[in-house]
């Protein structure tokens, strides 16, 4: 008796570009009535003072309109925590020209998400925000979330003017996440962790979920306004594993990943590949972005309603030499009969808005969709909304 294959399902979804913050270690939990504190920080001079205007023009606002106190770093007394974000670390270990240079720290935040896009406009365009402890995280599905400490939450802002490429970023948020891991891991000597990415938007390591984004946008000005928001288990083993517990079972050498480390790390190397997205579009990544992914050679059945008759097709993806172009995949098709057919396709990699695209062996072609929180590759669960 042949092995069963597993299931999952294509969903289509909305037109809006957003992906999926980790939900590793998160609970349901009730709001807080507590003041909310955000401590402003700048690397340059500029950034200071721009800060200090920031904090007397009082114009930043939570969502919920949430009791809020804004301190300049210049101005707190507060003694950090050891468990703490070291603001001053991450500071020192960037090196970018934009991005990260403006931060917004709180020890207890709704969410580093709404805090970005409900301000986008009263900061300046890189601003970061991040937050130990976040009680209203956002997910799939409007869903809210307590994020642990462990865990590395942050989201921070980014413009675009053509809107065709917009969903794509998301695509460059996880790439250059998974290279500052690897980054990092290179710069203490250890070895690398080889954390994946989970199309659309998910990083996994070693076959369990570790990290998740999420992206929005709004169009004012003849420009989109993007937010984006990354999770990262750096050392929060619950309920699934960690990037420091997977690290301890590999090398006896005593380093701990520390969440400032890969911050810097990670808006370094954004930094780069966004010009480059930017100047000459994806194409210059693909290869980079295929050798993190790790759908290759996975087969899966793609579920759908075709007049109201429900017809599965077993689906092998399989990059060969990481050329999207050439890469073959086998579509075996279930027809209502149970009779089996197989026909050759090809795997084209991404549409121009961000999506698979797959192409069948008489030129039709198929774009395949994430569905919000039933997409799982591992589990087997792709489908096709039924109505």
């Amino acid at each position: 008796m042949k092995p069963e294959l597993p299931r999952f399902y294509v969903h289509c979804c909305n037109n809006s570009s957003k992906l999926d913050k980790s939900e590793m270690g998160f609970s349901q939990t009730m709001d807080s009535q507590s003041p909310c504190q955000l401590v402003l920080f700048g690397k340059s001079s500029a950034e200071k003072e721009l800060a200090k205007s920031i904090k007397d023009s009082k114009a930043l606002k939570l969502s919920d309109n949430a009791q809020l106190e804004i301190v300049l770093h210049s101005d707190t007394e507060t003694p950090v925590e050891e468990n703490c974000f070291r603001c001053d670390s991450f500071l020192s270990s960037l090196s970018t020209t934009r991005f990260g240079r403006f931060l917004i720290w709180s020890p207890r935040l709704p969410s580093t998400h709404d805090v970005v896009s409900h301000n986008f406009c009263e900061l300046p365009v890189g601003t970061v925000c991040v937050a130990d402890v976040q009680f209203k995280g956002r997910g799939r599905s409007q869903n809210m979330w307590e994020s642990p400490r462990g865990c590395l939450m942050f989201s921070f802002t980014l413009q675009m003017e053509d809107g065709r490429v917009v969903p794509l970023v998301q695509y460059v948020v996880c790439l250059a996440m998974t290279e500052a891991i690897n980054d990092v891991c290179h710069k203490n000597g250890i070895p690398y962790l080889h954390v994946r990415i989970k199309w659309p938007n998910d990083l996994y390591l070693n076959g369990l979920k570790v990290g998740g984004i999420l992206c929005t946008s709004t169009y004012r000005s003849k420009k989109f306004n993007v937010s984006a928001g990354i999770g990262l288990n750096i050392d929060n083993e619950q309920p699934t594993t960690c990037l420091n517990a997977v690290l301890q079972k590999l090398t006896s050498i005593s380093c701990q990943l520390q969440r400032e480390d890969i911050l810097a790390a990670f808006f370094n190397k954004f930094e780069d590949l966004f010009d480059l997205f930017i100047d000459k579009g994806f194409q210059p990544l693909e290869q980079l972005y295929y050798q993190a992914w790790l759908h290759s050679g996975q087969r899966v059945i793609v579920q759908e309603k075709d007049d109201n008759q429900l017809v599965e097709n077993v689906v092998t993806v399989q990059l060969q030499k990481l050329d999207f172009c050439t890469s073959e995949f086998v579509v075996q098709e279930l027809a209502r009969s149970i009779f089996l057919t197989f026909f050759p396709c090809k795997l084209q990699g991404l549409t121009s808005s961000g999506y698979l695209l797959a192409v069948g062996e008489g030129g039709q072609m198929c774009e395949l969709h994430p569905d919000g929180n039933s997409f799982d590759f591992f589990k087997g669960l792709v489908r096709r909304k039924l109505t």
